[in-house]
């Protein structure tokens, strides 16, 4: 029981890997707040996991007043806070999966007919602002506001641990979502300035940066498309979600006591730095 006594906050538990996290640290003695932008998301998760170890929190965590309400929330149910995953995030509309696809698929037959790339990504050429600031505002807004507010209920105790949730595209780069890219790269310069700043204060704050993993959220690409992905995997396999909640209870319990300011990334070697 890893983290016997200890309370949780998971957002975008709803589904997928903040599921899987909010399960495991149940699983490990945790009582854990399940936060996600759906109400209904947040409460099958609580079902599954039991609500005498966790309780459903609706909030967007793109807005800073709701994140301050769900904090407050989680005082009064829990007295306090002892770990923090900052896992809530977005992924494309299903017009911009299905011209992922389309091109995707495009550029495949061209490199197996030997044939020069005319199927150009030019998916920054045809981002919108809203596009823009809406991953913006999940990802590193989501983070920076969720992290903020942890501070103020760990700095009481001068103990604790972050986990943010960045990505493979942090590290190299994905042709196919700048904005998430930047988004998921702001995350550890975050990451790394809180660190700095709260070591004194022993909160520990560390990033995860998955790889491929089988969620809702990378649910819709073609078959093909698929297929070019999995390619550049050395493992040859997509990760799943209880893969990285393996990572996120390392980083939340004692076993890593001396990690802080650092990323670890689960991507079946994707991307070996």
């Amino acid at each position: 029981m890893k983290l016997d006594g200890r309370t949780a906050l998971v957002t975008g538990a709803g589904s997928g890997i903040g599921r899987a996290i909010a399960t495991l640290f149940a699983s490990e003695g945790a009582r854990v707040g399940v936060n996600d932008i759906s109400r209904e998301a947040a409460q099958a998760t609580v079902a599954a996991i039991g609500t005498d170890k966790s309780h459903a929190i609706q909030a967007d965590v793109s807005d800073s007043g709701a994140v301050h309400a769900m904090f407050s929330e989680v005082e009064r149910r829990f007295g306090g806070l002892d770990i923090l995953v900052n896992n809530a995030g977005i992924a494309e509309t299903g017009n911009r999966r299905d011209e992922v696809n389309r091109k995707g698929e495009a550029q495949l037959q061209e490199m197996m007919m030997g044939r020069k790339i005319q199927s150009h990504w030019d998916i920054t050429l045809s981002l919108t602002d809203d596009e823009w600031h809406r991953m913006i505002g999940v990802h590193l807004n989501g983070t920076f506001y969720c992290t903020r507010e942890a501070l103020k209920l760990m700095s009481t105790k001068n103990r604790g641990s972050i986990i943010n949730i960045s990505s493979v595209a942090a590290l190299r780069g994905i042709p196919i979502g700048a904005h998430y890219g930047a988004a998921k790269a702001g995350i550890l310069g975050l990451t790394r300035s809180v660190a700095y700043e709260m070591a004194s204060r022993n909160i520990r704050v560390n990033a995860i940066c998955p790889g491929w993993i089988d969620t809702p959220m990378t649910g819709g690409f073609s078959p093909m498309v698929r297929m070019m992905l999995t390619s550049q995997i050395p493992l040859m396999r997509w990760g799943q979600p209880e893969e990285v909640a393996a990572t996120a209870l390392f980083l939340a319990s004692d076993d890593s006591s001396y990690f802080t300011g650092q990323w670890l990334s689960p991507n079946g070697g994707l991307f070996i730095g």
